[in-house]
Parts: structure tokens; C-alpha cells; sequence
């Protein structure tokens, strides 16, 4: 076996592992079983810190996304809580009922540390900037903050409508531009459940 394909065998074995534990979490959350407690203790590289989102999906539409921008907790509970966080405190939508839980697929996406661009007082500047496709954007102004996995550019790829649609996520005017505007770019590693997985 070559190290490319251990390195995606062992890319593959962290995803299984992920996805058990944050469908874990939502199964015991709702009181029809149990945690996945064998993957924990296979996978010390869950002690140690990480940021995720994530998500949940049902009949190919979004149903829950919460995550963490940067690494401050072991990556277990970070995976655990944001589970619990996207299936039953998204306030874009009611909590995850037992009966819904079979139709719902999850998604766990890993998180690189946020890299900062350089603040630049022209949009288009920023917007040349940006790798469309690849990067996951944190759009901040005073603590007005929101971001964008990099998954999202599958809806919106055009980097104009991206920014606008961030800007509104953070409670800006899509057409707002400030040189105090702040934009951090990162990368993402994610696994997902094939559609009725669950």
C-alpha cells in the first residue's frame, strides 16, 4: 500500500469516526440509544483540540449547521456539541424530531485554523482574492460576524453573490464595503452520510 492510500485510508477512518460520534450524540439527545463510546477509545486524536461544523441534511435540504471557527475544546465534544447545537438549537428551524431522525443525513467538516487577508479599502480586490470552490470565508466588522463553509460556493459560485450573501448573514447591506471590514479564509476536510445512511 502506498502512503497516499494508507493516508486516505486513515482520511476515510476518521470520517467514519466523526460521523458515529455526532449521530451519536443526536441519537442519545433524543433517547433512542446509545453514544459511540468503542470510537473513542480507538482514536486519541479526538483529545485533541479541533473546530467542525456540523451538518445535518434531509431530502437534499439543509435541516441544521452549527460549528466552531476555531480549535478551543477536544475535537470529540466539539463534534458532540455542534451535533447537538445543529439538530436542536439552529434558529432557523424547529429541533430535530425521533420521528425526522431516519431521514436525516449528517456531515462533519474539520476545520484549518482561519488564515486573515489583507484588510484592502476595494471590494473587487477582496473579491479577486477569494478561491472559489475551496475556501471556507469569515466575513467580521466590529463583532458582526458570520461565515461560509467552502460547500456553500456549490450554491452560490459566483464570488460577488458569495460576499453579499455573506455580508447579509452578518447583518450587513449586500452592497456595504468598509477598508474596517475583515475577511479570513480556511480550509476543510469533511465526510458525509450517504442520503438515508441514518
Amino acid at each position: 500500500m502506498s502512503p497516499s492510500d494508507a493516508a486516505a485510508r486513515d482520511e476515510a477512518a476518521h470520517g467514519a469516526i466523526l460521523l458515529a460520534l455526532a449521530r451519536g450524540s443526536v441519537v442519545r439527545a433524543l433517547g433512542v440509544g446509545d453514544d459511540a463510546p468503542e470510537a473513542e477509545s480507538a482514536a486519541p486524536w479526538l483529545a485533541e483540540p479541533g473546530a467542525t461544523f456540523v451538518t445535518l441534511m434531509k431530502g437534499g435540504d439543509l435541516r441544521g449547521c452549527v460549528g466552531s471557527l476555531e480549535a478551543h475544546r477536544p475535537l470529540r465534544d466539539d463534534v458532540r456539541d455542534n451535533a447537538r447545537a445543529a439538530a436542536f438549537r439552529d434558529n432557523r428551524f424547529p429541533p430535530l424530531s425521533r420521528e425526522e431522525l431516519p431521514e436525516v443525513s449528517f456531515e462533519v467538516s474539520l476545520l484549518s485554523p482561519p488564515r486573515p487577508l489583507a484588510p484592502t479599502a476595494r471590494e473587487s480586490v477582496a473579491l479577486a482574492r477569494l478561491r472559489p470552490g475551496l475556501d471556507g470565508v469569515v466575513l467580521d466588522l466590529h463583532g458582526q460576524r458570520s461565515t461560509f463553509l467552502p460547500q456553500v460556493w456549490e450554491q452560490i459560485p459566483e464570488p460577488r453573490d458569495f460576499l453579499a450573501q455573506l455580508k447579509r448573514k452578518a447583518g450587513l447591506r449586500p452592497d456595504f464595503w468598509s477598508r474596517e471590514l475583515r475577511l479570513s479564509v480556511y480550509s476543510v476536510e469533511k465526510w458525509k452520510e450517504r442520503e438515508g445512511e441514518g
